[in-house]
């Protein structure tokens, strides 16, 4: 029993992965599901297609693999954060659909918080920004709008979770509805300095407690699947957000170390240790996975559109059929032509927290081929991920520290090498890619892997993460700061409206 089955629940797709004691993948399964968008800035996912394609790509996985239940030794989980289910606890019945981190119909209820000055207390509190990101204002809609709910949540009818609490109450057939600091830290609800809810603001958004799931670390013992899920039941010991787990699987556990995941968004993290320390350049303070109960900070950046303005060429624009078509249409012209890019399909998250912000392009030209708009866009999230560093170094310099020496990077979009030279080039400093880049699902199962006594300590962890290639800079520091500077005026365009 020396397997771990890590549950990759991801905004476009679920996947499972089987990773062996050595951390190699052993068996993976994917499948995707469907995006809902019934109004400009709505996004949705129906539960029931997250639980039953996370199980069906698990079953798959172990079947790969050629491996049972009885083979392994835990299961871990990391999702997409911030994503919003509420479900009768006596049905297990969803009673709406999920509502999405990029979904932005809470923005009205954020306006009115703010309004009321309660941005200052927010960020003491929960290390959060207010901003319809968070489930927090996305749990009162569903509330407030969704017929009867409030006098279900009132009767403790109704339970509330993240898509983690959503999995392990499915998983344990609804023996367990728990949920863990790093996702708790995502809500908006939770006070990541006493590691709590807090009852202050539950009581501004008009939210019952008993809606809420119990808190635990990362690494605990989350309850045992129902034996009729895989046969057998299996402990689940290991459950993160996803971008806390990928810094964990990437072994970034000392304060300083930093990494950037590039997926639907792009999310930078920077282990800070024990120390709460809020940023004064547009980043959030978040709880970083705790593999013990020992509280673990991490400053946050988190880019609305990533790897999704690739899917947007392919499905709006139509300017290419495959994701993997994107870079050599890119590397097809030397440049971008001029063009600029600014993906503000769902506005801007950090550090611009512009949630008005609309898509852009500037700098067309009769000359402007599709081939430079592709370069332009896989620049984008370079230049929104070198804004995110530079606000992060402003902030570590700030509190007496040194600037980030290195990147580590990992996600599907990681594995495009053009997109990492830009971003060295950009960063001016080391852009490394592990030898395994699923680190997302990687770090769920190295936080199982502790709960099952896998691993002893961080120590066995940090000898098995392996460099699969460096990116160096090659671009004169002077020619990076312009780029940026462009980039930023291209920015204030795109926020002008």
């Amino acid at each position: 029993m020396s397997f771990i089955l890590a549950l990759d629940q991801g905004t476009s797709s679920s996947r499972s992965i089987i990773f062996d004691a050595s951390g190699k993948m052993v068996g993976m399964a994917q499948r995707e599901f469907r995006q809902i968008f019934p109004k400009p800035g709505w996004v949705e996912h129906d539960p029931r297609e997250i639980w039953s394609t996370q199980r069906d790509t698990a079953l798959e996985a172990l079947a790969k693999a050629k491996l049972t239940a009885k083979d392994i030794a835990a299961i871990g989980i990391t999702n997409q954060r911030e994503t919003t289910i509420v479900w009768n606890r006596q049905t297990g019945e969803p009673i709406y659909n999920a509502i999405v981190w990029q979904d932005r119909r809470a923005e009205p209820t954020c306006a009115e918080l703010r309004q009321q000055n309660l941005g200052a207390y927010v960020a003491q509190s929960t290390g959060l920004l207010i901003d319809a990101y968070f489930s927090a204002t996305k749990l009162h809609w569903i509330l407030e709008h969704v017929p009867q709910a409030r006098a279900l949540a009132q009767k403790g009818d109704l339970a509330f979770g993240t898509v983690d609490s959503w999995l392990i109450w499915q998983l344990t057939g609804g023996a367990s509805h728990a949920t863990d600091v790093s996702n708790a830290s995502r809500t908006m609800m939770f006070n990541i300095q006493r590691n709590d809810w807090d009852h202050k603001i539950l009581e501004m958004l008009n939210i019952p407690s008993s809606v809420l799931p119990q808190v635990l670390s990362s690494s605990a013992a989350f309850g045992e699947t129902d034996a009729s899920v895989f046969g057998q039941s299996i402990p689940i010991g290991g459950v993160a957000g996803d971008q806390q787990s990928a810094l964990f699987g990437q072994a970034c556990f000392e304060p300083g170390m930093a990494k950037n995941t590039y997926g639907t968004g792009c999310f930078m993290l920077m282990h800070t240790g024990h120390q709460f320390q809020q940023s004064a350049n547009g980043l959030i303070t978040t709880a970083a996975a705790q593999p013990d109960d020992v509280t673990r900070f991490a400053l946050e950046g988190s880019i609305f559109i990533g790897g999704a303005v690739v899917q947007w060429l392919r499905d709006g624009l139509r300017a290419i059929t495959s994701s993997t078509e994107v870079q050599p249409l890119a590397e097809s012209v030397p440049d971008s032509g001029g063009v600029m890019f600014v993906p503000a399909f769902t506005g801007l998250g950090a550090p611009y927290w512009a949630p008005d912000a609309r898509g852009t392009i500037v700098g067309l030209t009769r000359g402007t081929t599709v081939a430079h708009i592709a370069r332009a866009a896989l620049e984008s999230i370079a230049f929104q991920s070198a804004a995110l560093l530079q606000a992060m170094n402003r902030d570590v310099v700030a509190a007496g520290g040194v600037p980030v020496s290195e990147l580590r990077v990992d996600g599907g979009a990681c594995v495009n090498d053009l997109l990492m030279q830009i971003q060295a080039d950009l960063l001016g400093i080391p852009v490394v890619r592990p030898a395994v880049i699923e680190t997302t699902a990687l770090g769920a199962a190295y936080l199982a892997g502790l709960q099952s006594g896998v691993y002893k300590n961080l120590q066995d962890l940090s000898g098995q993460w392996r460099v699969d290639r460096t990116f160096h800079p090659t671009l004169p520091s002077g020619q990076a700061q312009e780029r940026m500077r462009r980039w930023e005026q291209a920015v204030r365009q795109a926020t002008a409206a």
